[in-house]
Order: structure tokens, then C-alpha cells, then sequence
């Protein structure tokens, strides 16, 4: 049996639904294959970027995707999951588990550029932290989390 598909869904695709993908990949990659695409993609936040480097994740690369591009394609996934803070989350066509996990939303963060860096930690580990747990909860799938070592250097 292959691995699982899921595709995180967020409003612009730069943020929440990024860390998601990159978590679940590290995680368990060997069980699930992770997207992620945004209602309307925008920008990579800058933010979010910094904040999983911190911790060895380099995201700096990575490209906003639309769902669209995944409809158009015909893409099928097992799970979609959608990690906005607002009600403005989309439903994905298909057969797809879908589930909501919420999540404030970095770029609405206000503060100064120190308060805005916590309040994305914050973030990052609420998503990794959610993403461990559904995998211990998945089908007796403790198993399958790999540990990922965060080392943070404070300058």
C-alpha cells in the first residue's frame, strides 16, 4: 500500500499551510506524501521562513501553490486539512477525509519585529505539535514519528 496523500490548505499558502507540509514530510514521510496549496496564493512570509530555519528547516525555497493547480490536474488526496483561523476555509472536491485544524494566521501578526518572531514560534509548535499527535492517533501510528531535533540559536 502507498503512502497516504494530504494536502494542507490555508488562505495564501504562506504561511500555516507550508510548516504543515514541511512537518508532516519530516515526520512520516515514509507513510505520507504532504502538499500544500493556498486559497489564493501569495508571498512566502519572510517570518515563517526564519522561524523554521531556526529550527534546520530551510522553506526559503519553497513556491506558494493555489488549489486550483491541483484541481485542474485532477490530483486526488486522502486527507485535506485545512489549518485557517477563519471561516473563510474552502472545501476541496473529492473522496478526501476532510479536517480543520486552526491556526492564528502569521501575517496578520501585529508587534514589534520581536513580538511578531514569538507569535510565529508559536505557531510553528502548535503545528508540529498537531501534527505528532494525528499521527500517534492514526491508526495506532506512533510508530511512525520520526523525532525531529531542534536546535535554536538565539542571537
Amino acid at each position: 500500500m502507498g503512502r497516504k496523500k494530504v494536502l494542507f490548505v490555508c488562505v495564501h499558502n504562506g504561511a500555516r499551510s507550508q510548516m504543515a507540509e514541511v512537518f508532516l514530510n519530516k515526520l512520516a514521510g515514509d507513510k505520507f506524501e504532504a502538499k500544500s496549496a493556498g486559497i489564493t496564493p501569495g508571498k512566502l512570509n519572510p517570518i515563517v521562513v526564519d522561524v523554521m530555519k531556526e529550527i534546520g528547516i530551510d522553506i526559503s525555497a519553497n513556491k506558494t501553490k493555489g488549489i486550483k493547480e491541483f484541481i485542474d490536474r485532477g490530483d486526488i488526496f486522502d486527507y485535506v486539512i485545512t489549518v485557517c483561523d477563519e471561516s473563510g476555509c474552502p472545501l476541496f472536491p473529492g473522496n478526501a477525509e476532510q479536517m480543520h485544524w486552526t491556526f492564528a494566521d502569521p501575517s496578520g501578526f501585529t508587534g514589534t519585529g520581536e513580538e511578531k518572531l514569538a507569535k510565529t514560534r508559536e505557531v510553528r509548535d502548535q503545528i508540529k505539535a498537531k501534527i505528532e499527535t494525528w499521527l500517534r492517533e492514526f491508526n495506532g501510528g506512533a510508530k511512525w514519528v520520526k523525532k525531529i531535533v531542534v536546535r535554536v540559536e538565539l542571537f
